[in-house]
């Protein structure tokens, strides 16, 4: 239950850092380019990257603190963090099909679940 609080927390704390980002360089770059979710997934997968590197290969992070960075504050701050952090230990354990697999499935089933998403959700509300 004390896990589950604390990733609570670092999600909150994510989701917010990731409006910060996103608003902040939507009012810099403007609205031609979504930099704003670029950055963030960019971002989020180095962090993510670097926390559970600490987090498993050193002693210098607890598993909790690992759990609440790495799950909560990244989880909230983008889930794309975690797809890159996957599809590179498929890389580096040398599972190409399993990461070419990951890439090209989540590509395309995201975007098809978000066409069926909005297509529903026109179906139900009118459009």
């Amino acid at each position: 239950m004390e896990a589950l609080l604390w990733i609570c927390l670092g999600s909150a704390i994510g989701g917010g850092a990731r409006y910060l980002l996103s608003t902040w360089l939507l009012g810099v770059l403007g609205p031609a380019f979504p930099f704003g979710t670029l950055a963030v997934n960019v971002l989020g997968s180095f962090l993510v990257a670097a926390i559970m590197y600490v987090g498993l290969e050193t002693p210098h992070v607890a598993p909790l603190v690992r759990l609440t960075l790495a799950t909560g504050v990244m989880g909230g701050f983008t889930t794309y963090s975690t797809f890159s952090y996957e599809t590179m230990r498929y890389l580096q354990q040398g599972a190409w099909g399993l990461a070419i697999s990951n890439v090209l499935m989540t590509l395309f089933a995201c975007l098809a679940a978000c066409f069926l998403g909005w297509m529903g959700a026109r179906w139900v509300f009118g459009g």
